[in-house]
């Protein structure tokens, strides 16, 4: 999934104002400035947009982490300079303290529905045997489901 897309999606779901998405980076110890942040968050098609890269969605998420658990003791964490769906996914999780439980039944609310067994196999290493990519779908419907968690589902006009 394009970084891009699930900096919006993030933006949408915990309500967050510009300056609120920017103290999120600070929370990783990155500085950004507003306008950086606006350049991301328009539409692909928008003449102003700039793609994110990964290294600054791992900084907004690892930012996240801080805002919604807490800085952790001990030295901050990396900042890593690729990422995919599973680390994403991973970064998620932490910071809105989920349980497999939690991740199932969000994801059921958006239909998807998959056994611990294969939800277990996102947050194991890429070298295991049982590793597996989590696909944009399931990402995206995870999202999705985290959206209507925290916002309730939008009521047709």
């Amino acid at each position: 999934m394009k970084p891009n897309d699930c900096l919006r999606r993030l933006r949408y779901t915990l309500d967050f104002d510009d300056n609120a998405m920017v103290a999120v980076f600070a929370g990783s110890g990155r500085t950004i400035e507003r306008s950086q942040m606006t350049a991301w968050l328009k539409q692909d098609d928008h003449p102003s947009f700039e793609a994110c890269s990964d290294e600054s969605l791992a900084a907004f998420l690892n930012g996240l982490i801080v805002f919604k658990r807490g800085k952790r003791e001990g030295a901050e964490p990396e900042i890593e300079t690729r990422l995919n769906n599973n680390m994403v996914f991973r970064k998620l999780k932490i910071a809105f303290n989920l349980q497999a439980e939690d991740i199932l039944e969000i994801l059921s609310s958006e239909a998807v529905h998959i056994s611990k067994h294969e939800l277990s196999a996102f947050f194991r290493r890429p070298d295991h045997k049982h590793y597996r990519d989590c696909k944009d779908q399931i990402l995206r419907n995870f999202l999705m489901g985290l959206q209507v968690r925290h916002r309730g589902r939008a009521e047709p006009d």
